[in-house]
């Protein structure tokens, strides 16, 4: 059974988002990384850097894969969550409470197009 918070949004390509006032707080589900196993290796954008939404912003690394990470909303990072870079294993023990990136939201409303728990759920079922 895979574990989905209620009140986080999600992509389909199993990022999740915390948002805290214009800031989004963006993960990988718990899905993502039971998927991926081990994960040894976390690429991540620089504080600073402008994404737009659905761009690759770094990837996950596992002894059974690479997978890329996808921005769920566009804007400028503010931060980069150091712990799991330096332990990607951190993901692995929870997904929800080690978030990657941090995000100042340049279009808030791109927040309507993801996916709430059910649907997500739902998602990840097929």
């Amino acid at each position: 059974m895979n574990k989905i918070i209620e009140g986080l949004k999600y992509s389909e390509t199993h990022e999740w988002v915390r948002v805290e006032g214009n800031v989004a707080v963006i993960g990988v589900t718990d899905f993502a990384q039971k998927e991926m196993g081990d994960i040894t290796y976390i690429d991540c954008p620089e504080v600073d850097d402008e994404l737009e939404k659905g761009e690759e912003f770094g990837a996950l690394e596992s002894v059974k894969a690479s997978s890329d990470l996808f921005c769920p909303v566009s804007g400028v990072v503010i931060e980069v969550n150091n712990a799991v870079v330096d332990s990607p294993e951190l993901v692995n023990s929870d997904a929800f409470a080690n978030w990657i990136i941090k995000i100042e939201m340049s279009n808030p409303s791109e927040l309507e197009s993801l996916m709430d728990a059910s649907a997500y759920k739902a998602l990840t079922e097929k």
